[in-house]
């Protein structure tokens, strides 16, 4: 079995406050066999000098689209299956290329994609899927045209096949049954308005806490969780209270509803890079005046969220949840995140946290015995300089995944 030894190196394991100088990391296969701060004799290993750089975990987004290749969402009734493939593996790609080695996908990315990834045949992080994110008739899965009657044909309409529209408990319960018959890892459903789509007012309240009850108890019983889409503390409350175990986005969480997620040991995953991007951008990619205003709305909320989420103990991770073509701009959550986080926090959000998160901890966002070896070499001290994860992957010279190089610039 193949070695790599890692030398001359300060590793950066999330679970200290900063990088340790004088280590040494041997590499076995796809899981990481040893961390030393000694010398390891390792004679048939393939050696990378690391030049006093930073090794350190992959990073993990837990809150991506790679289906999603449109800002404008409606766009995708053009898109062919087809089509909507072929621009994820162009999204995947990027993702790796700025050091994500694993992200959650929260609606879209199905089983066949993930089999492409895993067997080699196109270049991105490890998924974890949720198949068709579900919601109610005029919800935010629901991105019908006021004219639509009925629903559209899914084998055609990337839209469609990214979203489920399902009603009552019982709809709710086949749904979630399928998704986990389809290999989702886990299950996305909506309780709350939506920026994306056109019709539901941000703080309407979507499914039911039966229904809620109906995904969390189904997903309960196969061994997976719900996570669920929601922004207000009235949508968190009912979520949380009927076994949501992940809350996406929570711009607009409260101290109640941040205590109530604390008590029950889930966790929140903010995602603040989409909402300025959108206020940036995203007109120019046709997104309606309508859905930016929702947006407008939301980005006020987005950086005091992380400091309730803070001083409830509710643990955040590093979502981005980009559309489209502003998914290139991945990296500048972590940006945001450090004006009122520590360097560490925001990297532990995108490692250890996120592990957390997708039930891999000690396998993922650490660097140690027996974790996989997604390992990651940056141009200097991320803690110092939180930029050096911007600019498309530029100032990582090393990208490994499962003990497989996907980038290495030191030979």
């Amino acid at each position: 079995m193949q070695q790599i030894l890692f030398r001359n190196l300060s590793l950066l394991d999330p679970r200290w406050d900063d990088a340790r100088d004088g280590y040494e990391v041997l590499v076995e296969g796809e899981a990481i066999k040893e961390v030393a701060d000694k010398p390891i004799k390792a004679a048939s290993a393939r050696v990378v000098d690391c030049g006093k750089r930073t090794l350190m975990p992959g990073l993990i987004d837990c809150h991506v689209h790679v289906f999603l290749s449109e800002v404008n969402i409606r766009n995708l009734e053009a898109v062919p299956l087809t089509l909507m493939t072929a621009r994820a593996s162009e999204l995947m790609r990027g993702m790796i290329d700025r050091g994500f080695t694993t992200v959650r996908d929260t609606g879209g990315a199905d089983w066949g994609i993930k089999v492409a990834v895993e067997s080699g045949l196109i270049a991105g992080p490890r998924l974890f899927i949720s198949g068709r994110a579900l919601g109610p008739t005029g919800g935010h899965s629901d991105g019908r045209r006021r004219t639509d009657n009925g629903a559209s044909c899914n084998c055609c309409n990337a839209m469609v096949y990214c979203m489920e529209v399902v009603d009552g408990a019982d709809g709710v319960r086949k749904a979630v049954r399928e998704q986990m018959r389809q290999g989702a890892d886990q299950i996305k459903i909506m309780c709350s308005g939506g920026v994306a789509s056109p019709y539901d007012p941000l703080d309407s309240l979507q499914f039911s806490p039966a229904e809620i009850a109906a995904a969390t108890d189904e997903a309960a019983a196969f061994g997976r969780y719900v996570l669920a889409h929601a922004y207000t503390p009235e949508a968190i409350t009912r979520a949380v209270e009927n076994g949501v175990r992940t809350i996406e986005h929570g711009n607009l969480i409260d101290a109640r509803s941040a205590g109530l997620l604390a008590s029950k040991g889930g966790f929140m995953i903010a995602n603040l890079v989409t909402y300025y991007t959108m206020k940036e951008r995203a007109a120019q990619f046709g997104m309606t005046a309508e859905m930016l205003a929702k947006n407008d709305l939301v980005l006020e909320g987005g950086l005091k969220s992380l400091e309730v989420c803070k001083q409830a103990g509710v643990e955040v991770g590093y979502g981005s949840d980009l559309l489209g073509q502003l998914q290139v701009e991945q990296s500048r959550e972590f940006i945001y995140r450090a004006e009122v986080l520590k360097p560490i926090e925001v990297v532990r959000q995108a490692t250890t946290v996120a592990a957390r998160i997708l039930r891999q901890e000690g396998k993922l966002g650490v660097v140690a015995p027996g974790a996989l070896a997604d390992l990651i070499v940056v141009d200097g001290n991320p803690l110092k300089k939180l930029e050096l994860f911007l600019d498309q992957g530029a100032h990582l010279p090393v990208i490994m995944k499962a003990g497989k190089f996907h980038k290495n610039a030191l030979g």
